[in-house]
């Protein structure tokens, strides 16, 4: 396991990989900070995938065109998997409700709002575009505040 550090407008942003992909990225103070991440990670920001992941979070940040997104492998049960898989496919700039995701899996909105809360890698996963019902801002790990800052820059709100 890796990890490094890099700087954004929401703060510093912890991204951890298996050498091949990222397997998260967190928000600090976010809820579940660096939940997976093996204590003894070796620090190598030069790490291909992290070059990759810092490119495509400086573009997301500065308002450009995104690059492909690097290999992502979030670790998970196969319902929070698909739960991800899901908030993978909400456009940029777009947004669905936590009630809109379960009825596409068939599941209860309070589960689909636990996987989403789990979301090991925060931003590249977006579970920044999910609202509650009448779109409210509810239930972000990284912390409300965040949550409306990312939405602005996507033009959301």
């Amino acid at each position: 396991m890796y990890r490094t550090t890099i700087l954004s407008p929401v703060g510093p942003l912890l991204l951890a990989s298996d050498g091949t992909a990222i397997t998260g990225l967190w928000l600090e103070g976010q809820k579940y900070f660096a939940a997976g991440l093996d204590a003894d990670a070796e620090e190598n920001p030069a790490l291909p995938v992290f070059q990759k992941a810092s490119l495509w979070l400086d573009a997301y940040f500065a308002q450009r065109d995104l690059p492909p997104l690097p290999p992502l492998a979030p670790a998970g049960s196969p319902f929070r998997l698909s739960v991800w898989e899901r908030l993978q496919a909400i456009p940029y700039g777009q947004t669905r409700t936590y009630g809109e995701l379960s009825a596409e899996l068939c599941s209860s909105p309070r589960a689909v709002g636990g996987a989403a809360g789990h979301n090991p890698i925060s931003i590249l996963i977006p579970c920044h575009r999910v609202l509650g019902t009448g779109g409210s801002l509810t239930g972000y790990a990284g912390g409300l505040n965040k949550k409306k800052l990312l939405l602005k820059l996507e033009g959301v709100l």
